[in-house]
């Protein structure tokens, strides 16, 4: 089959980033499938290598540098059963760190204090490391000199695959981010002198404090000049007014829930930004940290995105990995035990029901992930009512981890939508046949799906993917446009091969694509963009775009129909620019958000929400309905 390639060059990047992970289709797992380890940090550095060594085989594996003149026998490191890992699932692994100010004599003591705080039984659950962190003097308590530690520390955690160079000029892989580490997940407890050298050291700096999902303070105190330097979620136990109400200045608070002796004041705009204070009668420890774990850990996520660097000058490691502060915050949603706690079930699909039509290696779609609301399995809603979105991951990338970093867990808890996330890191390869094996397989496993749970509605199914997933996003419309009422591919491209436009005589298909500031280039981007859409503006029937025109529209490059410019969550500008068809329905368009590198944000799943949901398809006449009060 001759197939034709237009705008090779953001499509060659692409296929070199995906080029360079390990890729599979069949038999696949994105967990380590490890026994749970407690060890000192010393042993950490000397046993982590060799535990990642085999998963993978192509990386030569060290501790990171920055490390080194750590006091390795002050901080511990529990890792939890299976964690997360093989490919970049790594990101999703939760780490909890603990500064205490106690001392231990032994792993065993380390181990019985956190055990006995009932956060081994917390990690096991949710999956990811706890870091036991005690002073490096434990004659002095923390001070002044365990702030570099905490910059070592944080820059090994969450530095996943960054690599450097050894003294003999090879390349190398910092193990840390992968076996204990990650980001996005990333929440720390201080107790008595460890809650005071997080307020004296940690939250005044906003590349440590922008980081920090959620924040326990218990005891401790704050110095007078000292401040707080980005909103942060906070619990603070016993704690001085004036330290409660320096976290209540940054975090914006003009609203108060009281219940009992515990009292939350929170931002009624960005309910994230809140302040839990408690004054109990008598301290519970391990009561607190179960309340705040669930009540405060878990309701919040970090997402990294901001270019690299800019909070963080002179520091050794500047601008590498996830040096991207500040990090934006948004809602988690977590599955425990199957199900989130909106009801949004879980569940994990390894079948050979497509392995009709495999590619030229013989791969073919095996492995794939449904998050169903429960209404839709206990028979509680009539049949066709709830929406289901096919989310595709990028190169490198685990479907788990797509669908968590995009925040589509906490979009699909508050709208009642359904989620299916197919593993096909491999089937970006052409069919035995000839033809294009994603083509099949992503129709073939929506229609899979809308059968086995028929209070799906098969006129709002929709499909989104990021990088190589907006490939896939394109092979999925393409391969069967009738079946989606509306398409969004995210920063990443596609072609046309023979056989798609005909697919689309009698068809529309509403459809967007977007770019971010800083997605390989902004001067690559919109124009490349913008050629997409005039190629799916040419399929919907509407005629290609004129010849783009940036100064007198400047960023979309066309004169839209309708024009949209919002703030994001209080983070990036959004700007999406729509074409409508000869029905005024708006059909096609670009969306660009600044400031973003190449990466997911949890607020994707929003903004393509607020397009999706005034998308359906006509079931008997295959047209699109449009509702713009949706």
């Amino acid at each position: 089959m001759k197939r034709k390639y237009r705008f090779l060059l953001p499509m060659l990047i692409l296929t070199m980033v995906f080029s360079s992970i390990n890729v599979f289709a069949l038999n696949y797992s994105g967990n380590f499938g490890n026994e749970a380890t407690f060890e000192t940090m010393a042993e950490v550095r000397e046993n982590a290598p060799g535990a990642l060594q085999p998963f993978y085989s192509r990386y030569n594996y060290v501790p990171h540098p920055v490390m080194e003149n750590y006091p390795l026998d002050k901080t511990f490191v529990y890792r939890s059963p299976d964690m997360y890992g093989i490919t970049a699932a790594t990101r999703i692994n939760t780490n909890i760190a603990v500064f205490t100010d106690q001392s231990f004599e032994s792993k065993d003591d380390a181990f019985a204090y956190l055990e006995g705080l009932g956060l081994i039984e917390k990690i096991n659950e949710i999956r990811g490391s706890i870091i036991l962190v005690t002073p490096s003097n434990p004659e002095t308590g923390f001070t002044a000199a365990d702030q570099k530690y905490y910059y070592a520390l944080q820059t090994a955690i969450f530095a996943v695959n960054a690599s450097g160079t050894n003294e003999a000029g090879e390349t190398v892989t910092y193990v840390d981010g992968a076996y204990y580490g990650g980001y996005s997940y990333y929440y720390v407890i201080g107790i008595d002198g460890g809650a005071t050298f997080l307020n004296n050291y940690v939250v005044g700096n906003i590349d440590y404090a922008s980081r920090i999902a959620g924040l326990l303070l218990i005891g401790g105190h704050m110095d007078r000049i000292r401040k707080v330097s980005a909103f942060l979620p906070v619990y603070i136990v016993n704690g001085d007014e004036d330290v409660i109400a320096k976290y209540e200045e940054i975090n914006g608070t003009d609203s108060i829930i009281k219940e009992g002796a515990k009292v939350t004041y929170y931002n009624q705009v960005y309910p994230l930004r809140k302040v839990v204070t408690l004054f109990p009668e008598t301290l519970d420890t391990a009561a607190v940290i179960d309340d705040a774990y669930y009540n405060l850990f878990l309701t919040a996520q970090r997402g990294q995105e901001m270019t690299g660097g800019i909070y963080s000058a002179s520091t050794p490691y500047q601008g590498y990995g996830a040096d991207c502060a500040p990090y934006s915050l948004s809602p988690r949603n977590p599955v425990l035990n199957g199900k989130t706690r909106e009801g949004i079930c879980f569940f994990t699909c390894v079948e050979d029901i497509f392995d009709e039509v495999k590619t030229e290696e013989g791969e073919y779609l095996q492995t794939w992930y449904e998050y169903i609301p429960e209404e839709a399995l206990d028979g509680s809603v009539k049949d066709g009512s709830i929406p289901l979105i096919l989310a595709c991951h990028g190169g490198g990338d685990d479907p788990r981890q797509f669908v968590e970093g995009q925040g589509f867990l906490d979009l699909a808890g508050r709208e009642r939508i359904a989620i299916v996330s197919p593993e096909k890191a491999k089937l970006h390869t052409t069919a035995a046949d000839g033809s294009d094996y994603l083509s099949y397989a992503l129709p073939a496993l929506v229609r899979h799906v809308l059968e086995k749970y028929p209070a799906l509605d098969p006129s709002r199914v929709y499909v989104t993917g990021y990088s190589m997933g907006a490939l896939a996003t394109a092979r999925a419309m393409l391969g069967a446009p009738e079946l989606f009422a509306a398409a969004y591919p995210q920063c990443g491209g596609f072609s046309l091969l023979e056989g798609d436009a005909e697919r689309f005589e009698g068809i529309e298909l509403p459809f967007v694509v977007s770019t971010a500031e800083y997605n390989f280039g902004y001067n690559q981007n919109v124009g490349f963009c913008y050629n997409l859409a005039s190629i799916v503006s040419e399929l919907n029937h509407m005629g290609p775009f004129d010849e783009p025109d940036f100064e007198k529209y400047p960023i979309g490059g066309f004169d839209a129909d309708l024009a949209t410019v919002r703030k994001q969550n209080d983070d990036y500008t959004v700007y999406t620019f729509l074409k409508a068809n000869d029905k005024g329905i708006p059909m096609v368009g670009v969306m660009y958000i600044d400031s973003i590198v190449h990466c997911l944000y949890p607020q994707y799943s929003n903004i393509l929400w607020d397009f999706f949901k005034h998308y359906s398809r006509n079931q008997d006449t295959l047209e699109i309905e449009y509702n713009p009060y949706a």
